[in-house]
């Protein structure tokens, strides 16, 4: 491994330590040669602001990782079935593939350059059980094929949670769970969403306040469960959701 990694890659492991999670020499490597095709690729194309190695592993994949303090580990460790929406360069979905390669995983984004790289991605590290959509989530929300098919749904997008929950809970099975990486600071964001996520058939079952390991970065997770079916008249049309949010 280049010695320029050696700092970050200890700030990785106390991470992953920290986190409970193990991984083989194998799989760090994949990290790696990710980062590597993510900080290249970032040469030509918008994928992220952050490219400095020990950065991407604290705010990209250990921020990723930390899903496990709210979805138990055994849990990530089965062949469910994970969709992640408004994946942009492969976050939160990628590293959880690296992590828990027997995971099905679907990443969905709106642009098509973004999707074509993480097939690119995909193909270096030898996935399978991993799909790819470019579209809208409020047009593949609707589609039979998707609607209410996943175990979990995960996003890290930027969004306000009443329309990130009508954006990815109508992918949820009933009994499934929807988890929002969020800011630290979202608390009001969180208690005027309370509407829209139940109108989706959810409810929010934890707010985990933490700080990523090995960082000072205040975050949140949200745990929602899907409780009933969303109705067939959700998500509304592309655009809605974020221009008139539930309130």
């Amino acid at each position: 491994m280049n010695q320029i990694y050696d700092n970050g890659l200890k700030i990785f492991y106390k991470g992953l330590e920290e986190l409970g999670i193990e991984l083989s020499n194998a799989q760090i490597e994949q990290f790696v040669k990710f980062y590597e095709m993510l900080v290249e690729k970032n040469k030509v194309m918008n994928l992220t602001a952050i490219t400095e190695f020990e950065e991407v592993i604290v705010k990209h994949f250990i921020d990723s990782l930390a899903i496990v303090k709210v979805i138990d580990k055994d849990r990530l460790s089965d062949d469910i079935n994970i969709i992640d929406i408004g994946t942009g360069a492969g976050f939160p979905g990628i590293p959880l593939k690296i992590a828990f390669p027997e995971i099905k995983i679907t990443l969905l984004d709106s642009l098509n350059k973004r999707i074509n790289f993480l097939r690119e991605v995909s193909d270096e590290l030898n996935f399978d059980n991993i799909d790819f959509i470019h579209g809208r989530s409020e047009d593949f929300g609707k589609n039979p094929q998707y609607r209410e098919k996943f175990d979990i749904c995960v996003s890290r997008a930027v969004a306000n949670l009443a329309t990130l929950s009508e954006f990815c809970v109508p992918f949820v099975k009933v009994g499934g769970s929807f988890v929002s990486y969020k800011a630290g600071d979202c608390g009001k964001e969180v208690s005027t969403s309370t509407k829209a996520v139940d109108k989706m058939g959810g409810k929010i079952k934890k707010q985990l306040e933490y700080v990523v390991p090995t960082s000072d970065l205040n975050r949140v997770l949200l745990l929602i469960e899907k409780e009933k079916a969303t109705p067939k008249s959700f998500p509304r049309k592309a655009g809605t959701p974020a221009k008139e949010p539930i309130k």
